[in-house]
């Protein structure tokens, strides 16, 4: 039965939506032993944020024009190449605020620590490891000047198209509540005021700025709301409005979700900014609960000041947005006369953690025949193939995209380890980055690759090539400056896109070694005469550009000397990437390029080979059975190269879990084959899979994915022995025994997933995740784990009654390596309230 809601029962719908967190709790799974938890920075008693008098005096003495001023960003007088900036009022001593965007790093204009991306931070099912990745976000953002960090992104992966997967966390929504409730205290535990984004359903890029989604009250407390209402509890400083609607309202002028959820049912008592450029209107803005508009004042600059003058929009409603800004600023600190000393940046610290990160979280999807770890002879001749082999695959583009202090290639940290003594060779394999066109392809005759036009000036040149048969050709431009134009047969291949697409394009491909921006166009040619034109302006500052190809025997060229390289090795480690970036959704899951095609030559000829996966989210493999070991490694920071060799030699134990499912192939998604699902139809999309997110639509589909969720192989062997379920606390306590049973020391993943109550008549998933731990084992040792099922795990969101219900009555429980590798089983009876 769907699940969409009609526009008219949209109201009642999210003004019902919540449950005081007393209810039935939200508690992260915090492994034994880790550091308990700091305090965040505190609001003071309750009902009296700290600095209640000093907030009163301030907004005694603001002009109105100063008020307003506080809820909209503007130009910053030295910018540092932050996200956004919000003049302060230094008559009265309110500092300034600068925002920059952090998901991965925090992104300005200086070098940053480049962290691994959150997707593969998650894949470590280790909370204790998320507070730190946000104390060191926290840390460097406030060393690098900034106040205010627009991350973390927590939206669910609900479908493996999206083009910002790579940002967030999982496809489940306990996983993602643990682990953002601790990245956010951990940012903020340095100082650092916490965005969390966006509120609610950016769960795509494909028409994200107009989107309607269409959502049930069940699916949306069971799915998306999760991980913020997780952040709220964890003291969260700021929430991030989204472009989309939702039920029919944009979600920055949407009262229910903004006013009646967020701040009078879960109690949040920071400030919502908007998305950047986010902000529809004025009044409907404003009196919803919209307390900032970013980047600048379009609607809450002068339109703000006139409506308060005509009556639309009260005095009171401008102060309380006012008094949200400034009594989280008083709370981190930002108004005192003395404000704390910023901190100087580690470099060194950043990077040792961004190793740990990058080896803690790699997922090793499969390793046949004993292909990984590289020992013996297979460490000792190795042909390393693809261009990211030798182009450091750091991180995506938009705004996750950080300029790292330095990023080594894999191949140099495959060379170092293998030693003196190895023979390591690395082949292109695939060309990203094309080959001159000779000067004398065209008539008349032009030099293209690298011509410098001066400011002030243009230059253009049109000329004719035949081709003597038809052709596939891949031309590129590269270019620093103003973007040349293009035209292959009067089609401009490069046209310049207004808005987020063009602007966040980049990521690996979007920029040659030598920094210059790259944009390709591919296109089949036919035989005979084309004609190309070539016009470039220097514009205000100059330009460099060139222009160069790729041909269909050019690839097969470089498929032959990788296949070649690869038959003369004992091991191939080849390298294939997707670049994804913010503003556009993928348009295929497979690889891109030629990728599929160089995997399937070369594991035709070496059946020893390890492909390494940087891409952003699931891909599908056609090419897998023909592989010896697959291991994803998503975008590793700046110390992914040394993290990949540690990997790849055994020098650490992949312990990485994947937090949302592979499928075989692209219909196969709990999306898939449903267009009203995904990307949506006439600007309305429906989430019509309902509670069954992830893995838990695979299930009730009985659906076979390529790897499910928590899957990932460890170079040692696991047991799982002696599962025991028994009421307590108002919930289950849940222990088992896991053992290394293999010849090393390796990590493992214990998980814990519950079955549906026969007392609910709602629909219920056929598991969720109930629980997890994150194991360091010697061979040989066995450790009793323990997993509590607290009551919100245990409940379901009743529409009817608004609120969460326990489950009551027998239930089952699971124990296993994976949402699919579940060797124990037990039942327990839960008690009914």
């Amino acid at each position: 039965m769907s699940e969409a809601v009609s526009r008219r029962s949209a109201v009642r719908l999210l003004g019902a939506l919540g449950a005081t967190l007393a209810t039935a709790g939200c508690v992260a799974a915090v492994p034994p032993g880790a550091a308990p938890r700091k305090a965040s920075p505190a609001a003071g008693p309750a009902g009296q944020p700290a600095g209640t008098a000093r907030i009163d005096a301030l907004l005694g003495r603001l002009t109105l024009d100063e008020k307003t001023a506080l809820l909209h960003g503007a130009p910053d007088p030295a910018p540092l190449g932050q996200a956004g900036h919000v003049p302060g009022v230094p008559r009265l001593g309110v500092p300034a605020l600068r925002l920059a965007d952090g998901p991965a790093g925090v992104r300005v204009a200086a070098r940053a620590t480049a962290l691994p991306a959150p997707v593969l931070l998650a894949s470590a099912f280790d909370p204790a490891l998320a507070r730190e990745y946000g104390r060191v976000l926290g840390r460097e953002g406030r060393a690098l000047g900034q106040d205010v960090l627009l991350a973390p992104m927590v939206n669910l992966i609900r479908t493996p198209f999206a083009g910002r997967n790579f940002e967030t966390f999982a496809e489940d929504p306990r996983l993602t509540a643990d682990l953002v409730a601790e990245l956010v205290r951990g940012i903020q535990d340095e100082g650092m005021i916490a965005t969390v984004k966006h509120f609610a359903l950016n769960n795509q890029e494909r028409g994200r700025d107009t989107i309607d989604v269409v959502v049930s009250e069940q699916t949306l407390h069971e799915t998306e709301l999760r991980g913020f209402e997780a952040a709220v509890a964890a003291g969260v400083g700021a929430v991030m409005g989204a472009y989309n609607k939702v039920n029919g309202t944009y979600a920055c002028e949407n009262k229910a979700l903004l006013d009646e959820l967020l701040r009078g049912r879960w109690g949040f008592d920071g400030w919502v900014v908007s998305d950047w450029g986010a902000t529809h209107g004025t009044v409907a803005s404003v009196n919803a609960g919209l307390d900032m508009e970013m980047p600048g004042g379009t609607h809450y600059g002068a339109p703000l000041r006139e409506a308060v003058r005509g009556g639309s929009v009260s005095q009171d409603t401008v102060d309380l947005a006012v008094r949200r800004i400034l009594t989280t600023m008083d709370r981190f600190g930002l108004l005192a006369e003395h404000p704390v000393a910023r901190p100087t940046r580690d470099a060194s610290a950043g990077a040792r953690f961004a190793r740990k990160v990058a080896t803690a979280g790699a997922v090793l999807l499969r390793n046949e025949h004993g292909t990984l770890p590289l020992t013996g002879a297979a460490a000792r001749s190795i042909a390393v193939i693809g261009p990211t082999g030798q182009v450091p695959f750091v991180g995506g583009g938009g705004s996750a995209h950080v300029v790292p202090d330095a990023a080594e290639a894999p191949l140099t940290a495959i060379k170092r380890r293998a030693g003196n003594g190895a023979s390591v060779r690395h082949v292109l394999g695939e060309d990203v980055y094309g080959r001159a066109l000779p000067p004398t392809l065209l008539t008349p005759p032009a030099d293209l690759d690298d011509r410098s036009v001066d400011a002030g000036r243009r230059w253009s040149h049109e000329g004719t090539f035949t081709l003597a048969a038809d052709d596939e050709w891949t031309l590129i431009v590269h270019y620093a400056g103003k973007r040349p134009v293009v035209r292959l047969d009067g089609e401009d291949l490069f046209p310049v896109r207004q808005g987020v697409a063009e602007y966040f394009a980049g990521g690996l491909l979007g920029a040659a070694p030598d920094g210059l921006t790259v944009r390709r166009h591919t296109r089949a040619l036919k035989a005979g005469v084309h004609r190309l034109a070539v016009t470039a302006d220097g514009g205000d500052k100059g330009l460099r550009f060139r222009l160069r190809h790729i041909t269909r025997a050019g690839r097969a060229a470089d498929v032959a000397e990788a296949v070649k390289a690869a038959e003369e090795a004992h091991s191939v480690v080849l390298f294939a990437y997707e670049d994804a970036t913010e503003g556009r959704d993928r348009t295929s899951l497979a690889l891109p390029g030629g990728q599929a095609a160089l995997i399937e030559a070369v594991t035709a000829v070496n059946p020893r080979t390890t492909v390494v996966l940087n891409t952003s989210s699931s891909t599908t493999m056609p090419w897998l059975a023909r592989t010896g070991a697959v291991l994803q490694m998503y975008y590793p920071g700046q110390e992914g190269a040394g993290a990949t060799a540690d990997l790849l030699f055994g020098d650490v134990d992949p312990g990485g879990r994947l937090t949302q499912t592979f499928p075989v192939e692209e219909r196969a998604t709990p999306v898939g084959g449903d267009p009203q699902r995904y990307p949506g139809v006439g600007g309305r999309q429906e989430y019509t899979e309902g509670v069954h997110v992830g893995h838990r639509w695979y299930d009730a589909q009985k659906v076979e994915p390529l790897f499910p969720f928590g899957h990932g192989l460890s170079y040692t062997t696991w047991a799982y022995e002696k599962l025991a379920v028994r009421a307590e606390r108002g919930g289950l306590r849940v222990e088992f025994t896991v053992r290394n049973t293999g010849p090393r020391k390796g990590v493992e993943v214990a998980q814990v997933y519950l079955g549906p109550a026969g007392s609910l008549r709602l629909d219920q998933p056929v598991r969720v995740l109930a629980g997890y731990r994150r194991l360091t084992l010697a061979p040989g040792q066995a450790q009793r784990v323990t997993v509590d099922i607290d009551a919100r795990t245990l409940s379901s969101w009743d529409p009817d009654q608004h609120t969460w219900v326990v489950g009551s009555g027998p239930r089952e429980v699971f124990a296993g390596r994976s949402s699919r590798e579940l060797p124990l089983r037990a039942r327990a009876v839960v008690a009914s309230r």
